[in-house]
């Protein structure tokens, strides 16, 4: 072989691999993501199964993937076997790749991991979630665990009678500017309303998102509904509670820097007629879902619903329906009550034995659903003594199979579902500890 014909060979070897390098990083980050994945879902319906037979919950993760790729090339020549090219070299290629994966496997566990996987979920990732326009149907039956209903809202839902009481906002004028906006301060004679109007709410009527509770779980089913057709109106608002607050001080008693001091912590007005200066200042409240922007209320409306929020516990979401709003056939105040994960798992566990969900429609009150989309089980999973055919992610387990239904009509909503449980699973667990950082290694 000639000298300028061998180094181009040569050439090429190098080349080729040079972009073996590449592919193969490509390759092994999308398989081994692939598998990560994979085994966290089955993990999550393995854990459904043991919910469903009272068995302990368990997990594992895989924190760190080590994979080293090593790459051989080799070229050489050798004379021609036949004819008249016998006293020629005739070149020869080989290689390998060699891929040696090192997986590290740990389960998860400890007093942290435990406290949040029993831990109720805070309302702010209910907000989270509705944000990344999940239906308030399927976060609310996966989430909630019950919904407390205010005395004067609560009524018999087999005649499904309308509620009738007196409510009325009023409304800040858009034009005016922070200073001029009435506060959250109120006359004596506004907050013995309040304070009368708290006390009505205080015995609150409690209905659990639970089958076995027949006529607490229908009452929760046809409030997560009526919620989700106001979101079908894009009606439903879902933002913290602002509150301003305001404190009066003698103009006397406040120094230049003094000033200085509070115009960064506060909003200050003079009034010229006594000589003071107001404090203004906005504080973030609870979450409140409404079917109403929440900055329109004024007042005394804001003040109670600030007591309606109160005591402000984390895991509680608060909601009012006003009647003269998309939905507001059936006005209604009340709150959610979040649960933890382990419970999220024992639930959809249970709905596949002992304790099924069952068909609930929607109030006469409510406004018209998207497509009707109202499934009976909140996740619906095909369980069966034999294998499952087409049905994707299946898992074996308790001498059953068990795979997410995916059968139309409710196809849709299963696999949001499904990608829901596992969105919640990611904001559960907590960071393992890894043994070196996480990489994939190429050796050439």
């Amino acid at each position: 072989m000639k000298p300028t014909k061998l180094i181009s060979f040569l050439f090429i070897i190098f080349l080729l691999s040079g972009c073996l390098s590449p592919l193969t990083l490509n390759r092994a980050v999308i398989v081994y993501d692939d598998a990560v994945t994979k085994a966290e879902s089955e993990q999550l319906l393995i854990n459904i199964a043991r919910a469903q037979h009272h068995e302990p919950i368990h997990f594992t993760r895989v924190p760190n993937i080590a994979a080293t790729f090593d790459f051989r090339m080799n070229a050489g020549g050798t004379p021609a076997l036949t004819g008249d090219s016998g006293g020629l070299l005739m070149p020869l290629f080989g290689g390998s790749i060699a891929e040696n994966p090192t997986f590290t496997i740990i389960p998860i566990e400890g007093e942290e991991f435990t406290k949040r996987l029993l831990t109720p979920f805070h309302q702010s990732k209910l907000t989270l979630l509705l944000r990344q326009h999940f239906d308030v149907d399927l976060l609310l039956r996966m989430m909630a665990q019950e919904v407390h209903l205010h005395p004067h809202h609560s009524h018999d839902m087999e005649n499904s009678a309308p509620v009738h009481f007196e409510r009325h906002f009023r409304f800040k004028r858009r034009h005016r500017n922070a200073l001029d906006r009435a506060t959250i301060e109120l006359t004596k004679e506004q907050a013995s309303r309040v304070r009368t109007r708290s006390q009505r709410h205080q015995k609150r009527v409690t209905y659990h998102n639970n089958p076995s509770d027949k006529s607490g779980y229908e009452i929760f089913r046809k409030v997560a509904l009526h919620l989700s057709a106001i979101q079908d109106q894009k009606q439903l608002y879902v933002e913290p509670l602002t509150f301003e607050r305001s404190w009066t001080i003698p103009a006397a008693s406040v120094s230049a820097e003094g000033f200085q001091a509070l115009e960064k912590e506060f909003t200050v007005r003079y009034n010229a007629e006594d000589s003071t200066y107001t404090l203004s200042k906005q504080s973030l409240g609870p979450i409140l879902i409404t079917n109403y922007d929440p900055d329109i209320v004024c007042c005394e409306e804001r003040a109670e619903l600030f007591e309606m929020t109160s005591p402000w516990i984390t895991h509680d979401v608060a909601f009012d329906i006003h009647p003269d709003y998309a939905g507001g056939d059936w006005p209604i105040q009340g709150s959610f009550r979040l649960r933890s994960f382990h419970s999220i798992l024992n639930f959809l566990g249970h709905a596949l034995g002992e304790n099924p969900e069952y068909d609930i429609e929607k109030d006469a009150r409510t406004p018209p659903i998207a497509h009707d989309e109202n499934p009976r089980m909140t996740l619906d999973l095909k369980v069966s003594d034999t294998p499952l055919s087409g049905a994707g992610l299946t898992i074996k387990s308790h001498d059953k199979y068990y795979a997410i239904n995916t059968a139309e009509p409710d196809a849709h909503w299963n696999r949001n579902a499904f990608q829901l449980l596992y969105i919640l699973f990611r904001m559960t667990i907590t960071d393992a500890p890894l043994f070196g950082a996480p990489s994939i290694t190429i050796a050439k």
